[in-house]
């Protein structure tokens, strides 16, 4: 097997496909139908990721994910959500969550969030502090300093510095930061990536222009320099 799988989904059909799908990629899967369940089979059968629905009868997604991350469960959670508003997706990840899909999703990017959220599990837990120059970032908090003031970031920017910092000396392709942070590959490299790299000079080089920590490599990506 690949690795336990808990769908916490109280759609019938939708759990159904979803395990279906799952099984088929050789995943161990089980389904709660409702928080209360899901909160136990988390706890007890401790999988190696949990695909969580937000709108769920008993206990909502938001008080699923607080209470087992409170009571130590520290594997990979993927958000499911039939809402769009970028605060409720924020909730969700500053309530524990590593990532988030929209509903309706597509199967493989579903499945590409869930082999990259296992993957990164089993690379190991990475400095819950990490940073550059004057620059500190809180993983565990989802939070970013520089020069000692907080800068809010959006999620996706937050990922895309992560995944730069995880990989911090070394040219990262546009392609290989789309996988990572957007769960996704896209066969034209839209401008996504750059738009977003653009926010993190601005937010967090002192002279976005000319910047000293996010570098572009030319013909390569980018690459962070601590």
């Amino acid at each position: 097997m690949k690795g336990r799988i808990l769908i916490v989904e109280d759609n019938p059909d939708l759990a159904f496909g979803l395990r279906n799908n799952l099984e088929i990629e050789g995943y161990d899967v089980r389904v709660a139908e409702d928080g209360p369940s899901g909160v136990q089979r988390i706890l007890e059968w401790k999988p190696d990721l949990v695909i969580l629905d937000l709108m769920l009868p008993g206990m909502d997604g938001y008080r699923v994910l607080r209470t087992v991350r409170d009571a130590g469960f520290a594997n990979p959670v993927l958000m499911l959500t039939a809402r769009g508003q970028e605060s409720d997706k924020v909730l969700g990840l500053r309530s524990g969550a590593d990532d988030y899909v929209t509903k309706p999703f597509g199967v493989l990017e579903l499945m590409a969030r869930v082999e990259a959220l296992l993957r990164r599990a089993r690379n190991g837990a990475k400095p819950a502090l990490d940073g550059f120059g004057d620059v500190k970032v809180d993983r565990a908090a989802r939070t970013v300093t520089r020069g000692g003031a907080p800068v809010a970031l959006a999620p996706m920017e937050f990922e895309l510095l992560v995944a730069l910092l995880d990989r911090a000396g070394q040219a990262v392709s546009r392609h290989e930061l789309m996988r990572h942070v957007w769960g996704y590959d896209a066969s034209i490299v839209s401008r996504t990536v750059d738009t977003h790299v653009m926010e993190l000079r601005r937010k967090l080089e002192r002279t976005p222009a000319e910047p000293r920590h996010i570098l572009t490599v030319r013909k390569a990506g980018y690459r962070l320099e601590p």
